[in-house]
C-alpha cells in the first residue's frame, strides 16, 4: 500500500537507504539531501519536511511504500505543473530485499491512478537511465510509451546522464493503470533483473546491468 510520507518515516528511510547504499548509488540523483550512508535522522527529517512543504503547495505527492505494514521504499509524483499542462514526473526506489515481488509496479500503478483519477493530472513521465533495464521494465509493463532520449538530463552518481523519457496520458488508461496491468493488457519486454526502482523499447541495450533513480 501507499501512505503519505511522514516525518516518523525518517529513521526507517535512513536505515533502508544505508542498507541498500551500493545498490542504489548508480541510479540516485547526486545531491546531499538524501545521503546513502548511515548518518543520523536529521538530514532525512529535513528532506521529508521539504518534500511535505512542496506537497502542501501542490507541487508533489510523496508516499511511503509499505509491505505488510513495513517501510520498504518510497515513491513521489513530483515536478507537478498545473494550468494547461497538468503533468508530473514519477520517481521511486525500493529495498533490494523486496524487489522482484511486483511491489514496485503496483506502487507506480497506484500512484499514477491516484494522480489521474483523484487529482486530475493528465500526463505522467518517468525518466530512466538507458542502463537501468529493470526500472525500464517497470514502466513498460505498465504501458508507458518510450518518447526518446533526453541528453544529460540529470546529475546521477557524479556525472550528467542521459535518460529515456517514458510517458502516459489519462486517455490511454480509461480503466486505470493497475486494472489494465492486472488484466494483462499492458505489455513490456523482460529487460533484466529487478533493481532498486524496479524497465523495453527501441533503446534496449544489448545486455542487462544491475540496477532508476528519479527524484523521490
Amino acid at each position: 500500500m501507499l501512505r503519505p510520507l511522514r516525518l516518523r518515516d525518517a529513521a526507517a528511510m535512513r536505515d533502508t537507504r544505508a542498507r541498500n547504499a551500493e545498490w542504489l548509488r548508480p541510479w540516485e540523483p547526486t545531491y546531499p539531501e538524501m545521503p546513502l550512508r548511515n548518518v543520523g535522522t536529521i538530514p532525512y527529517v529535513a528532506m521529508i519536511q521539504a518534500i511535505r512543504k512542496e506537497a502542501r503547495q501542490g507541487l508533489s505527492m510523496p508516499w511511503s511504500i509499505l509491505h505488510e505494514g513495513s517501510f520498504v521504499g518510497q515513491i513521489t509524483v513530483g515536478a507537478i505543473v498545473w494550468g494547461s499542462a497538468r503533468s508530473a514526473q514519477v520517481g521511486y526506489w525500493i529495498d533490494r530485499e523486496y524487489a522482484g515481488r511486483g511491489i514496485t509496479p503496483t506502487a507506480v500503478a497506484l500512484a499514477v491512478d491516484h494522480s489521474f483519477f483523484r487529482v486530475g493530472l493528465h500526463r505522467i513521465e518517468a525518466n530512466v537511465r538507458p542502463e537501468n533495464l529493470a526500472s525500464r521494465r517497470v514502466v513498460t509493463k505498465l504501458g508507458f510509451r518510450d518518447e526518446g532520449i533526453r541528453r544529460r538530463q540529470l546529475h546521477i552518481d557524479g556525472a550528467w546522464r542521459d535518460h529515456i523519457c517514458y510517458a502516459l496520458t489519462v486517455e490511454e488508461v480509461p480503466r486505470g493503470v493497475l486494472r489494465r496491468w492486472k488484466d494483462g493488457s499492458s505489455s513490456g519486454s523482460a529487460l533484466g533483473t529487478q533493481d532498486p526502482n524496479g524497465g523495453g523499447g527501441p533503446h534496449d541495450p544489448g545486455e542487462s546491468t544491475p540496477g532508476h533513480g528519479v527524484r523521490g
